[in-house]
């Protein structure tokens, strides 16, 4: 495993309120870095101490950092965020994820129980392939196309993929800013990291999950259909699941107010 002082293979920001009682940590999704919190910190920062960080392998991480045969799957992900937080010195910290940033907080909440006080998870999802009495989104022939057309050419599959993750009713420059951060991943990382979101089964764990949980979902998401928004809201035990009126994968960038009305209102409580 690498040695790297946390806080630079993360490339860790601390911002907002010093004084703050409550702190965030944010989680991105996959062809995004820290970036993509710019509109909820921008709301949250005067009232809420902010950590923003990069996954290995994206962002501005440290590229060194990124061994593959340690990133097959989530869990080293969430080793990653739990060491982040013990160098800040956190505890009781609100954990705010997107897709499978989410995931990432979920299982660094079972990794370090304690570590968070309360989960957000933004169009989350434990598993993208369906199984049987499970609708995940993607079918067999589905999911090896998908692999496919990442391993044989990453750039086209990443400029198609784009528009349908924002949702093209959204202006163009939210397509563009998510095709330059999808293709911004290093050409050598991207089959793996890919492989470690697409292949996660993590529906064994979710009824494990003690933390307060609110489940957002957006009302068109091409990655994750509300069925699986609403596997995960019966499978963690007193979740909440609200589905907001927003239309593609990442609206925390395209429609931010909707996503901050019920993320406040879940933190008032």
């Amino acid at each position: 495993m690498n040695a790297l002082d946390p806080i630079i293979r993360n490339h860790v920001t601390v911002c907002g309120n010093p004084d703050a009682p409550r702190t965030i940590v944010f989680s991105h999704g996959f062809g995004t870095d820290q970036t993509a919190w710019s509109a909820l910190v921008e709301a949250l920062g005067g009232r809420y101490r902010i950590v923003l960080f990069d996954h290995v392998g994206q962002g501005q991480s440290a590229p060194g950092a990124f061994e593959q045969h340690c990133y097959l799957n989530l869990d080293r992900y969430a080793t990653d965020l739990v060491e982040v937080c013990a160098s800040l010195k956190l505890t009781e910290a609100i954990a705010v994820g997107h897709s499978m940033g989410a995931m990432i907080c979920l299982l660094a909440s079972l990794q370090k129980p304690g570590l968070f006080s309360r989960l957000v998870l933004l169009c989350a999802s434990p598993r993208y392939r369906n199984d049987e009495g499970y609708y995940g989104g993607m079918s067999d022939e589905e999911f090896g196309r998908t692999y496919r057309a990442i391993y044989e050419n990453y750039p086209e599959w990443a400029g198609a993929y784009a528009p349908q993750a924002i949702s093209e009713e959204h202006p163009a420059h939210f397509t563009k800013a998510f095709a330059a951060g999808l293709a911004a991943i290093p050409p050598q990382n991207v089959l793996t990291i890919a492989c470690s979101v697409l292949q996660s089964d993590y529906r064994s764990v979710l009824p494990k999950v003690q933390v307060p949980t609110l489940i957002i979902q957006a009302s068109a998401d091409v990655a994750v259909p509300r069925d699986v928004a609403e596997y995960l809201h019966t499978h963690i035990r007193g979740s909440q699941l609200r589905v907001i009126e927003a239309r593609g994968h990442l609206p925390h960038i395209t429609t931010p107010d909707e996503v901050l009305r019920p993320l406040e209102e879940f933190l008032g409580q």
